[in-house]
C-alpha cells in the first residue's frame, strides 16, 4: 500500500522513556548517543548479562494525587501524562477545540500487564476469592488509550494497535486515514509500552531473550498530527508535514529490488533513516538502504513493540526547517512500514 500525501502536519509532541521525562531530555540524550540501558537485576532472570531501559525519573505524584494514580496501570499513568504534553506542546489548551473532533488511536504491545499478571495471580492462588476488581479495567491494551481520552476529555475516534513491532507505526497510519476522511482535525497517534519483570522471564522462555527481546525499553511517544488548514487557521507552530506512509507484508531477503523499491523510495529518500522495530536487525533492509545518515533510538533507549512512537518524535527532533526523514520500521513476520516526514518550524519544547 502506497497512500499519497495529503496536508497532514504534527503540531505537538511528548516523550517519556529513559531518557526522561519530556522532549528536551529525550532530545540531550540522542545528542549524547550514550547507551541509558542498565543491567536487569540478576534475581528477575536467575542470571546476569541482561539489560534494560526503565523510565526510572517517571514519577506519578508530579503529575497527579496517589489516590487518583492507583486507578490506573503504568502503561495508562505513561499515556495519560504524554497525552497531555503532547497537547500542551500543541498549544491545545483544554475546551479550547471541539472535543468531539479530537481523537487518540495509539500502538501498544504489553499493556495492563503487571495488572493482568496480578488479577490472573489472584485468581489461579485463591479462586474467585482471589481477583480484584480494580484491577480489571486496566487488564487490557486498550485502557492506555481510552484512560488518556477520557481524562483530556477527547470524544473522537479511540483506537488501539498491537501489531507487534510495528504497533506505533499500524497507529500512526491509521490516525492520518481518520485525518485524511474528515473523522477528526486532530489524532494523538504514537506508541506506550511498559516494562514488567514477567515479560523478560517469558522472553526468555521462549528463546527470544537474546534476539527480539534483548535490550527492551519502555515509555511514550506521543505525535500530535492535524489538518494542516486547521493548524494553520489557529496559528499553530508546525513541527513537521507529513509524506508518504508506505506499507508491504514481510519481504524475503531474496526478494527482488522491484519489493524493496514498493517500501523504500529512490536513492535520495531523506537526509536521516531513522530505524524502529527490528528494522536494524534486518540486514536484508540495511543493505538497500543508501549511505544516509541513520538514527536508531533502540541502542539508547531499548527496543519494544510500541517504541515507534519515540522514534518518530525523535525523527521529527533532529529534522532541519525543510529538512526530509524517511521512518523504517520492521516487524519478524511483518508488516514493513516508512512514513516520510518533511521538517517544519524549529522544534521547540
Amino acid at each position: 500500500m502506497n497512500r499519497a500525501e495529503n496536508d497532514i502536519v504534527i503540531t505537538g509532541l511528548a516523550a517519556i522513556s529513559a531518557a526522561g521525562v519530556g522532549i528536551d531530555p529525550l532530545r540531550e540524550a540522542l545528542e549524547r548517543g550514550e547507551s541509558l540501558l542498565k543491567p536487569v537485576p540478576e534475581q528477575i532472570l536467575g542470571e546476569s548479562g541482561h539489560f534494560w531501559a526503565k523510565a526510572e525519573a517517571f514519577r506519578t505524584a508530579d503529575f497527579m494525587p496517589p489516590l487518583k494514580a492507583r486507578k490506573f496501570d503504568r502503561c495508562s499513568l505513561l499515556a495519560v501524562v504524554a497525552s497531555g504534553m503532547a497537547l500542551k506542546h500543541a498549544g491545545i489548551a483544554p475546551g479550547s477545540l471541539d472535543a468531539t473532533r479530537i481523537g487518540v488511536v495509539l500502538g501498544c504491545g504489553f499493556g495492563g500487564i503487571a495488572n493482568a499478571e496480578e488479577f490472573l495471580r489472584g485468581y489461579f492462588t485463591s479462586g474467585a476469592e482471589g481477583l480484584v476488581p480494580m484491577l480489571f479495567p486496566n487488564i487490557v491494551p486498550n485502557a492506555s488509550a481510552s484512560n488518556a481520552s477520557i481524562e483530556h476529555t477527547l470524544k473522537g475516534p479511540n483506537v488501539t494497535i498491537i501489531q507487534r513491532f510495528c504497533s506505533a507505526e499500524s497507529a500512526f497510519d491509521m490516525a492520518r486515514r481518520f485525518l485524511e476522511e474528515d473523522r477528526a482535525d486532530v489524532i494523538l497517534t504514537g506508541g506506550v509500552d511498559e516494562l514488567f519483570p514477567a515479560m523478560l522471564r517469558s522472553f526468555k522462555a521462549m528463546g527470544q531473550l537474546r534476539s527480539f527481546g534483548a535490550g527492551f525499553g519502555e515509555g511514550a511517544g506521543i505525535l500530535v498530527l492535524e489538518k494542516g488548514g486547521h493548524a494553520r487557521s489557529r496559528d499553530a507552530q508546525i513541527l513537521a508535514r507529513v509524506g508518504r506512509v508506505r506499507t508491504i507484508g514481510r519481504i524475503s531477503p531474496s526478494a527482488p529490488d522491484e519489493a524493496f523499491e514498493r517500501l523504500i523510495p529512490g536513492p535520495d529518500l531523506a537526509d536521516t533513516v531513522s530505524l524502529s522495530g527490528t528494522a536494524s536487525l534486518d540486514q536484508s533492509l540495511l543493505n538497500r538502504l543508501p549511505a544516509t545518515p541513520r538514527l536508531d533510538i533502540a541502542p539508547i533507549l531499548g527496543r519494544s513493540l510500541a517504541m515507534g512512537g519515540l522514534a518518530l518524535a525523535a525523527l521529527v527532533l533532529t529534522l532541519k526547517p525543510g529538512g526530509t526523514g524517511l521512518h523504517l520500521a520492521a516487524s519478524p513476520e511483518g508488516p514493513y512500514y516508512t512514513i516520510g516526514l518533511c521538517g517544519g518550524d524549529p522544534v521547540q519544547s
